[in-house]
């Protein structure tokens, strides 16, 4: 028996078992990999199609004899085995524990390739929407930013979406471009982020006052001594942004609209819709954030609550203004950011040069981190994530589910937990994609935005993106393909209908482990 292994595939092995009458023999002669997985292929004599099986590397042994080729050979002849060979097979899935396998021919079963649009280059021939930047004043000195595009498209219905944490309306540039030109579309700020930072200091400043290290370096709002009477309640809390994206859409968009919320964005999607339904024709979660703040809030839970005297008012307490400093110089670091959306992106091939820049240009803003302490520091809302995923199945809002597996914040765990509470919304999970994924492959998320609004607007005549006439009770995975910058590439989307169950979910995830 000779061992050959290939790089096409990961922990894969091809066992030439020519003049072997006896595999378990043979068993010690194998590597062992602690931790991983791999397949066996069996190379025997007179037999046309090679056989395969799982074997897992914890129960083979001798490590010291293994060692990685960069072909697939035969033993006698040294014929070089294409790659293609290799990958193929390594997109089955056999687990029978046995020496014995089935026919490589037999096994495959393909994934189906879907081609999807690719994102507009920006040039006005490949109609690409304008995007308008604009200012609305909510209240006095509360000044909030938006994007908007698509607002010729006077019969189609308005998109709102809603921001993470830490970034703006500029994270769905992406979106705003491309999907400007079917629907009216629009992107907002959260007061206290991007370019919705207040207009002037929020608190006095006594001038014999003893400055502290950051307010001696630069000219940082916040940091008096008491607050302006415009802003005496203010806090940057999900309740106040919950009113915020209601009086934007009463006032600018004047009509029920989709949102489309990612991480803290969605949280803050599914907390308007749950109290205000009338407003909402549906709701999409990107890797929604299920918990948001630390602080109790004071009507819920009024006697906790007073445990804790300050909650993100201004001015600050004098005791804390020393711990802020020096969370914010550590979290506003160019080092800091730059690690962090390493994190959040999968496929770092990703352009983020322009979200870095934006970010880095909030955090200079002299009201940055005072808005930053109001945030951390801000109670919960008044309604947690499930109670508001209560109040949606019961209002019959729509929800739609995209969430990237590779998310190292919010994995696909939690959007399997909003699946089996609101059975009938599809659920998408996307791979390689991690946090953000409107914005890392933003092609496989509008294409499916456009097909889950379709199917809305047309009352289920359009069927659901992926779907294709099949049964969704056991989910259905698909290669969705693009072309972009002139390279050809594939995402892998796991769709599930209106049933999914614990062990179908669970099911999939074993076999992704193994493909």
């Amino acid at each position: 028996m000779e061992i050959i292994s290939c790089h096409a595939a990961r922990c894969c092995y091809a066992l030439d078992l020519r003049g072997v009458n006896h595999l378990n023999k043979e068993r010690s002669k194998l590597p062992i990999l602690r931790g991983e997985r791999f397949f066996c292929f069996f190379f025997e004599p007179g037999s046309a199609s090679s056989r395969y099986s799982r074997v897992d590397s914890l129960r083979l042994k001798r490590l010291h004899q293994h060692r990685r080729s960069g072909r697939v050979c035969s033993r006698d002849k040294y014929e070089h085995v294409g790659s293609s060979f290799v990958t193929e097979t390594s997109n089955s899935y056999i687990l029978d524990g046995e020496e014995g396998g089935s026919s490589v021919s037999d096994a495959v079963q393909p994934i189906p390739k879907v081609s999807i649009p690719s994102l507009p280059d920006g040039g006005n021939d490949d109609g690409v929407d304008f995007i308008s930047s604009r200012f609305w004043e909510w209240k006095p000195k509360l000044v909030v930013h938006y994007d908007t595009s698509g607002s010729e498209n006077t019969d189609s219905p308005p998109v709102l979406f809603l921001p993470g944490f830490g970034v703006g309306s500029f994270h769905y540039e992406k979106q705003l471009k491309d999907l400007g030109r079917d629907y009216k579309v629009w992107a907002l700020d959260f007061l206290g982020q991007g370019m919705s930072l207040p207009v002037e200091d929020p608190t006095l400043q006594s001038q014999d006052r003893d400055k502290g290290s950051l307010d001696r370096e630069t000219s940082v709002w916040g940091f008096g001594d008491e607050s302006k009477t415009w802003a005496e309640e203010l806090v940057f809390s999900v309740d106040l942004w919950r009113d915020q994206v209601r009086c934007f859409i009463e006032e600018v968009i004047k009509e029920p609209v989709y949102l489309v919320g990612n991480s803290l964005g969605g949280f803050v999607a599914l907390y308007f819709a749950a109290c205000h339904p009338e407003l909402v024709k549906g709701v999409t979660l990107l890797n929604a954030t299920p918990f948001w703040g630390f602080l109790p809030n004071r009507e819920r839970s009024p006697r906790l609550s007073r445990l804790f005297p300050w909650a993100g008012t201004f001015p600050f307490p004098s005791s804390l203004r020393k711990f802020i400093e020096i969370l914010w110089q550590k979290i506003s670091d160019p080092r800091s950011v730059t690690e962090i959306l390493k994190q959040v992106y999968s496929d770092h091939t990703t352009d983020v040069d322009e979200v870095y820049s934006r970010i880095i240009e909030t955090t200079r803003h002299p009201a940055a981190a005072a808005s930053f302490a109001s945030i951390i520091f801000a109670p919960q809302g008044r309604l947690t994530f499930k109670e508001n995923l209560d109040r949606c199945r019961i209002n019959h809002t729509p929800i739609c589910l995209m969430y990237g597996k590779e998310d190292p914040w919010v994995r696909p765990v939690w959007g399997l937990q909003v699946k089996r509470r609101v059975p009938d919304a599809p659920y998408y999970e996307i791979s390689p994609a991690g946090h953000c994924p409107h914005d890392e492959v933003p092609e496989v998320v509008n294409f499916l935005l456009r097909g889950w609004i379709r199917n809305l607007e047309s009352d289920g005549s359009a069927m659901l993106p992926l779907l294709d006439g099949e049964s969704s009770e056991h989910g259905v995975c698909k290669d969705l393909e693009f072309t972009r910058e002139g390279s050809r590439r594939s995402v892998r989307v796991q769709f599930y209908g209106s049933k999914l169950s614990v062990w179908n979910w669970l099911n999939y995830q074993l076999k992704a482990l193994f493909i």
